[in-house]
């Protein structure tokens, strides 16, 4: 597998050592004042946006949704769109943004993104992916990556995938993020396809020794470090973690920087609630209610002691409308109550 053209952007380095580790695209999750926290846990993960769809930045006005704060830096936008021109227009206005990296969604299973023919359906048509990231590329001062399955529905992933890496690649990107997993576009959700189809580590690291020279990440029901040094050890470029990352954050991203990136010392978990402080309090002050942070927070203590404490005082206190820092401390009290008895 040779001959490919000269990659269009070859990215910035930093960019590229980050995503060793990075933290999945997750609608409904992984807003910005998630990806203010992960970057309160670990300094060097490189973490993404929820997926923006080009045509609600292009013909929708939704600027808006590309808000974020200089502190996530390294950080990187997620499209979805099957549309060239309006790709590359909806590229312009992420590097206006100042956003590290535009990555191609071509993974997404759900029926709405299916109707709009772009995600994982994407896979049947790696020719149209290929005049996408051209166009994204041309448009971009920043490396343009994509993230997809193995395959989707009776495609057989050892003969789909290479030829999908070697036409893609071909156009200009050089950064891919697998999930290791097929998507089944009919019959099973977008849930189940999270879970039910087979993961397929090998054939990804088959890719990587038959691309030496792509950039290859993995992503798929790894849920540990441990796991995740075991690939890049195997010869992987990079380990993206999802829910994993979400719901036990602090299992993934406090060590991080230690164990992935090789950097000493790392924080706690109660440090980590008194740094987001000051950031509540703007929100707060700005008119914003607490639940938009608070609901990212649930899991930072997870299978700690007063875990569930802090996790239902969160829960049931962010609703109320003149919630503030004060439930912060009552959270807080049931991890330092339960620290003391043990």
């Amino acid at each position: 597998m040779s001959d490919r053209a000269e990659p269009v952007k070859q990215g910035n380095s930093d960019v590229r050592r980050a995503a060793s580790l990075s933290v999945a695209p997750m609608m409904d999750w992984t807003d910005r004042h998630c990806r203010y926290l992960h970057r309160l846990m670990s300094s060097q993960a490189l973490l993404y946006t929820e997926m923006v769809t080009a045509p609600a930045l292009v013909r929708g006005g939704a600027r808006h949704l590309l808000a974020f704060d200089a502190a996530e830096h390294p950080v990187a936008v997620q499209l979805g769109g099957s549309d060239p021109a309006e790709l590359a227009e909806a590229t312009r206005m992420c590097c206006d943004e100042g956003y590290d990296e535009v990555n191609l969604n071509v993974g997404c299973p759900s029926d709405r993104v299916q109707s709009g023919s772009f995600g994982a359906i994407l896979m049947e048509k790696p020719d149209l992916v290929a005049e996408c990231v051209a166009a994204m590329a041309e448009a971009a001062d920043v490396e343009v990556t994509v993230k997809c399955r193995i395959g989707v529905d009776d495609q057989v992933p050892e003969k789909v995938l290479p030829a999908f890496l070697e036409t893609v690649s071909a156009a200009g990107v050089q950064r891919f993020t697998i999930h290791a997993r097929k998507a089944w576009l009919q019959g099973l959700s977008p849930k189940e396809n999270r879970d039910i189809p087979p993961l397929d580590y090998d054939l990804v690291k088959q890719m990587k020794a038959a691309f030496p020279e792509l950039h290859i990440s993995i992503n798929g029901g790894i849920d540990n470090l441990e796991t995740a040094r075991e690939m890049l050890d195997a010869g992987l470029d990079g380990v993206m973690i999802g829910r994993a990352a979400y719901h036990t954050p602090s299992d993934i991203l406090l060590a991080a920087d230690e164990l992935i990136f090789g950097l000493s010392g790392r924080k706690t978990a109660v440090q980590v609630v008194d740094e987001m402080r000051p950031y509540i309090a703007r929100h707060l002050e700005g008119g914003g209610r607490i639940h938009n942070i608070t609901r990212h927070m649930l899991g930072l203590f997870a299978g700690r002691p007063g875990a569930r404490g802090w996790r239902r005082t969160l829960s049931e206190g962010s609703h109320r409308p003149d919630a503030g820092l004060d439930l912060i401390d009552a959270a807080l009290a049931h991890v330092q109550q339960d620290r003391l008895a043990s």
